[in-house]
């Protein structure tokens, strides 16, 4: 039998696998955690380094200045854009406390990989997670594949504290 053809997008993934997650630890590496003012800059460092990702993607991204932490919008359009249908990926930047921290094998913001799995504060929930949407709209924008679909993503900085600002967004750009 032979063996299907694979897509631009997949042999640009499977090229690039390596900086995917080397970027991927850099983002886990934010000790974004929102319930703990003392990490208020880090959270807003957090949401600039994923701002300037989206940029440099070539992604239309807007800063929402909220009362709390910044709201993300960035936006890629279709091949056809004014007939696709689009595709709203929402998450969060911020995480959990990590305490305690006697708790963890290893420091929760260092991220490590253990057996093929990257470990640290928020790699699953949920930076992990909206991560692996953007790199999949890298894996068609940089191979010069169309998407299929227009994509906007709303990334936040407070899911983890009851996403205070994101109604009053909602409501706002609905």
């Amino acid at each position: 039998m032979k063996r299907p053809a694979i897509s631009a997008p997949d042999a640009y993934r499977r090229a690039h696998r390596a900086r995917f997650v080397a970027e991927l630890r850099q983002l886990v590496r934010f000790p974004s955690v929102s319930a703990q003012p003392q990490h208020r800059a880090d959270v807003r460092a957090c949401a600039d380094w994923v701002a300037r990702h989206f940029r440099q993607l070539g992604l239309r991204v807007t800063v929402h200045t909220t009362t709390g932490h910044p709201i993300i919008e960035a936006r890629a359009a279709a091949a056809e854009p004014a007939r696709a249908p689009t595709v709203l990926i929402y998450g969060h930047y911020d995480v959990q406390p990590p305490e305690p921290l006697e708790l963890w094998r290893t420091p929760p913001f260092e991220p490590v990989i253990r057996r093929g799995q990257l470990f640290g504060r928020g790699a699953s929930d949920n930076k992990g997670q909206f991560f692996a949407h953007v790199k999949a709209v890298e894996c068609y924008l940089r191979s010069g594949t169309p998407l299929p679909v227009n994509v906007t993503f709303l990334i936040e900085g407070e899911e983890e504290t009851g996403s205070r600002s994101l109604f009053a967004f909602v409501k706002q750009h609905a």
